[in-house]
């Protein structure tokens, strides 16, 4: 067995990848960035090395950098996790060549399978069905038109080197492929280092469902269930379970012979992934990861493996044990990705501080997480904060399970998808196992991703903060201390407190009296209330029902959880600058990034909607379009310039201002 194992990773991935390590006795190497100087992975390694820089291509994407890291410390083995060199045959190879122990598959299978083109050829030789397509490479104009024209509208665009959603990008006419292709090379070279993409006929709506493949150099593979990931934003999965609910016994083993097939043809060894699209009882095969996978959790909980183990055993020359080579299927799995973006924006992601990150403990319950209490989010990385997985006897039950835990959950800082994904979980189509890649089209995600509280619920959350923050006062004035709670010299007169949240304003008047006390909210009729204060929770009894809120105030900012969920409140001003104004006709970068693109200049006539400029942030394209109809009056903006969130970057003169 290996002594010792650098990951060349970040986040949740390296956590996992340690967690195996540590219980298996081996000692573990971080590599990290300037942004993750403070990072839980960093700090959770025996031995942490700096990369220097921020970018990925400066750092996580160097692999010189990372081989020079493994030797310095000593490690034997390098593991890669997954995204950024997890599937470059060129880093396999090179660590094989330092003399250190590559923990995935030869460099020959990453390269043969890691072409998605290259990929589909093999995998049509095996007698495995796929969808048509076309390699883009070097083709523009006509010939790049002529190329898609044979395969039919709509297509996919996808990065031959990667996966992710990264580089991908659906086109449903001719007019429209030549910016599409363009976008989906900068996006991939700029995610793996190669820029190489290829259309593929677009099915509507099928199944995603995946094979877990596992093999060793004893001759061995096998196939470890199939996992569902057919609920997908941006071309990325974001709700995960196995098995799948549309895989009976047969079905599963003809795919399971056909995953085995694909790897069969590389001579597969270590942990794999194939993916198909599904359609009733047929499948097309859609490309192989050749590493591990993101949503492994889940296939861990129903198989009772520990999937990482496996991946070091193998690596070591050891068989797959026998618990592998026969693998169970125990009850339902489910992972949810949990992101810091905001759902009701078009997945906008969102850089930021996060002031508390608490997913409550219980049993059936697993959390793997790339951040805490007191972390940033960066804008330089995808924006997942964690993977949330539950697991239980009934697909039922663990959906319900998993979407009391995320609504349970303190996630203070950073608007996140957390309520969206509690509202899929609980989705009626979702618990009949009615899901395909189109739910969310279906569905729309800016009404699934509101806050989970109603309106009333929002009231009384904000009438909770207000008695938070009134107890806080009275417990720094040494005489109002000394008084009854909520006394006043004047007790007919309200008080007033006033607060924007995602839910809207809200005011609170409230006023106490001998018995207690009554509040109205939005001058509503008001009702009659009773509470205390216990550290940072508010029991509060309103008409007789009593409910207890947590309630967190960083300044003016007011995190409310309780049992509908969370909001967040902003005390208002009393008197509001006129600067916090914003002018309705100016574009502003909704988070920190690059300027890629302006496709307007000074005098344009735009109209609402006009795609005006596009950034890349968070390793991810973002085209801003136009908020309104008019004139372009200014441009603060040029290609190449690094822009801080809500910077003005073009000014428009509305047609009535004209």
């Amino acid at each position: 067995m290996m002594e010792s194992v650098l990951v060349a990773n970040r986040g949740e991935i390296a956590r996992r990848v340690f967690r195996t390590c540590h219980a298996m006795g081996i000692r573990t190497v971080a590599v990290f960035s300037d942004p993750d100087r403070a990072a839980p992975f960093v700090r959770e390694a025996d031995e942490a090395i700096a990369l220097g820089g921020s970018r990925s291509a400066d750092t996580y994407l160097r692999s010189d950098l990372i081989i020079e890291a493994a030797l310095r410390t000593k490690a034997t083995a390098v593991h890669p996790g997954y995204g950024f060199l997890a599937e470059n045959a060129d880093f396999a190879r090179a660590v094989l060549d330092a003399g250190l122990t590559w923990i995935g598959p030869s460099p020959d299978a990453i390269a043969r399978m890691g072409s998605k083109l290259e990929s589909k050829r093999l995998v049509a030789e095996a007698g495995v069905p796929t969808l048509p397509s076309a390699d883009l490479s070097d083709l523009t104009g006509d010939g790049l038109g002529d190329a898609v024209d044979e395969i039919g509208y709509p297509v996919l665009i996808k990065a031959s080197a990667g996966g992710g959603g990264k580089g991908m990008r659906i086109v449903a006419t001719r007019d429209a492929l030549e910016s599409a292709v363009a976008g989906a090379r900068r996006e991939a070279e700029a995610a793996f280092g190669d820029g190489t993409v290829f259309a593929e006929r677009l099915l509507t709506s099928p199944r995603h469902v995946e094979v877990q493949v596992f093999g060793d150099s004893h001759g061995n593979l096998v196939s470890l269930h199939e996992r569902d990931c057919s609920i997908q934003r941006r071309h990325q999965k974001i709700v995960e379970e196995a098995p799948s609910p549309a895989v009976g016994p047969d079905l599963r083993i003809r795919m399971g012979q056909a995953a085995v097939a694909v790897a069969r043809a590389v001579e597969y060894e270590g942990a794999g992934t194939v993916e198909f699209l599904l359609s009733g009882d047929d499948f097309a095969f859609l490309e192989m990861n050749t590493r591990l996978q993101v949503e492994h959790p889940v296939t861990e909980a129903v198989t009772g493996l520990d999937l990482v183990r496996c991946q070091l055993l193998v690596a070591a020359g050891e068989s797959l044990p026998p618990e592998a080579l026969e693998p169970r299927l125990d009850g339902h799995a489910i992972e949810v990705r949990l992101y810091a973006e905001d759902a009701t924006r078009g997945f906008l992601p969102v850089a930021g501080h996060l002031t508390r990150f608490s997913v409550p403990l219980q049993p059936g319950v697993r959390v793997d997480s790339g951040v805490e209490s007191g972390s940033d989010i960066s804008v330089f990385y995808d924006p997942m904060l964690a993977k949330v997985i539950s697991h239980a006897p009934t697909r039922r039950e663990a959906a319900l399970t998993l979407a009391a835990a995320l609504q349970r959950s303190q996630i203070h800082g950073s608007v996140t998808n957390r309520d969206l994904l509690v509202r899929i979980l609980r989705h009626p189509e979702f618990l009949a196992g009615r899901t395909d890649t189109g739910f969310l089209e279906r569905h729309d995600p800016a009404d699934l991703g509101g806050p989970l509280p109603s309106a009333a619920d929002a009231g009384e959350m904000a009438l909770a903060a207000t008695l938070f923050a009134h107890d806080a006062r009275r417990a720094d004035a040494p005489v109002l201390g000394t008084l009854p709670s909520g006394w006043r010299n004047n007790p007919s007169d309200p008080q007033t407190a006033a607060y924007e949240g995602r839910q809207g304003p809200i005011t609170v008047r409230y006023s106490f009296g001998a018995g207690g006390g009554s509040a109205s909210l939005d001058d509503a009729d008001p009702a009659g209330f009773a509470y205390d204060v216990v550290d940072d929770v508010v029991h509060l009894e309103v008409a007789g029902r009593r409910r207890a809120y947590r309630v967190a105030r960083t300044g003016a900012v007011f995190d409310v959880d309780g049992p509908t969920g969370h909001i967040r409140l902003v005390e208002n001003e009393r008197f509001p600058s006129p600067s916090s104004a914003t002018d309705s006709g100016s574009l502003h970068a909704p988070l920190p990034g690059k300027v890629l693109s302006v496709t307007v200049t000074t005098g344009d006539e735009v109209k609402a909607g006009d795609s005006l400029l596009v950034m890349e942030a968070m390793k991810m394209e973002h085209t801003l379009r136009a908020p309104v109809s008019g004139t372009v009056e200014a441009i603060h903006a040029a290609v190449g310039d690094q822009v801080e969130a809500d910077a003005a970057l073009i000014v428009i003169r509305e047609e009535s201002d004209a």
